[in-house]
């Protein structure tokens, strides 16, 4: 069980503003920016506890008042519920305490078996946590996409810029199900698709880990556009495979071929590191096999059109009638749900 202790954390916050005070805190850069990032982190927790603290005095008050006056009762139930809200949003915040909760994310879709409908479905998805994100006043930024021609898409992969990013988008990692009636069926038969989501933190330069040359194979290859001016002309998309692991990252969003083998590799360390911990290897040189992260049959989640409308998480049994709410980008209920199983 977590304990949320609001005087230890307010030590720690003194802590690190002492250490960011002090005359030679700058002479080791990285060290620093270390300490600023926690100590931000701590500040925001700080500071939406006292938020709900204030709140729940403006309650206590505005009960006090009810009791004398009929009329408020409604404004008090309507603030009660807003309180409860922001407290359950916050309980489930904390316990966002894993090494890269704090960090962008970067998340990957990627249509399964099933042809148009199959790519279409990985498209809704996309959309779906483009949606979230923007909820979340999240930024999201294009590393790859692979379009089809004739109806969605083969595979898409973005960047999710904002506090708690990979902590909270961690959750939908796995294989997602969709049962509905296909719109590229004309005998209006009932379909299943399949797409699968991969979420890796976006790694920091402190994070940065030992990576033998000789077991990459780096291709270049000229990037996909939508014609006209927007088309890149030069070879500049990268393609990095890990031979030992067979992993395989590619990045085609920047114009600069060293921009895109950059953010390729931190994709690939990402990888990396999640890998090793899974296999509880010492060092990335002790992985070997090929890669193999997601199986499908294993799905975390079905989303049902037809014959009834449901959506449902397999880990926690959570579930909602509301599909279209969902698919608009409303996901933090199963996120919260997912969280607090696996705190249990």
């Amino acid at each position: 069980m977590f304990l949320f202790d609001p005087d230890k954390l307010e030590q720690e916050d003194k802590n690190y503003k002492n250490k960011i005070s002090e005359p030679d805190f700058w002479n080791n850069s990285q060290k620093a920016q270390e300490i600023l990032k926690a100590s931000k982190l701590i500040e925001n927790k700080l500071n939406k506890y006292k938020e709900l603290k204030a709140d729940l005095e403006d309650v206590q008050a505005l009960f006090e008042l009810a009791e004398e006056e009929d009329s408020l009762e409604n404004d008090l139930i309507l603030e009660i519920k807003k309180l409860k809200t922001k407290a359950d949003e916050f309980s489930v915040e904390l316990l966002l305490s894993e090494k890269y909760d704090s960090y962008n994310a970067i998340i990957s879709v990627h249509a399964g078996t099933g042809g148009m409908d199959a790519q279409d479905w990985a498209g809704i998805l996309l959309r779906m946590y483009t949606r979230f994100a923007s909820s979340m006043n999240y930024k999201m930024y294009q590393l790859d996409l692979q379009q089809d021609d004739e109806s969605g898409i083969k595979s898409a992969t973005f960047q999710v810029v904002g506090e708690n990013a990979y902590g909270y988008l961690k959750c939908e990692k796995g294989v997602h199900r969709l049962v509905r009636i296909s719109p590229f069926d004309s005998s209006g038969k009932r379909h299943t698709s399949f797409a699968s989501v991969d979420v890796l933190p976006e790694l920091e330069e402190e994070d940065d880990i030992v990576i033998n040359p000789k077991d990459l194979k780096i291709d270049t290859y000229r990037a996909s556009g939508a014609g006209g001016q927007h088309v890149n002309k030069t070879d500049s998309a990268i393609r990095i495979t890990h031979l030992p692991t067979g992993i395989v990252v590619q990045c085609q969003n920047e114009r600069s071929q060293f921009s895109n083998k950059d953010t390729a590799m931190k994709m690939l360390k990402a990888k990396l590191i999640e890998l090793k911990e899974l296999e509880h290897k010492d060092k990335i040189e002790d992985l070997q096999g090929e890669y193999s992260q997601i199986a499908w049959g294993s799905q975390i989640r079905s989303y049902v059109f037809q014959p009834y409308t449901l959506v449902k998480d397999h880990r926690t049994n959570y579930e909602v009638g509301n599909i279209t709410s969902v698919l608009d980008g409303d996901i933090m209920p199963f996120i919260n749900a997912y969280l607090v199983f696996t705190h249990k």
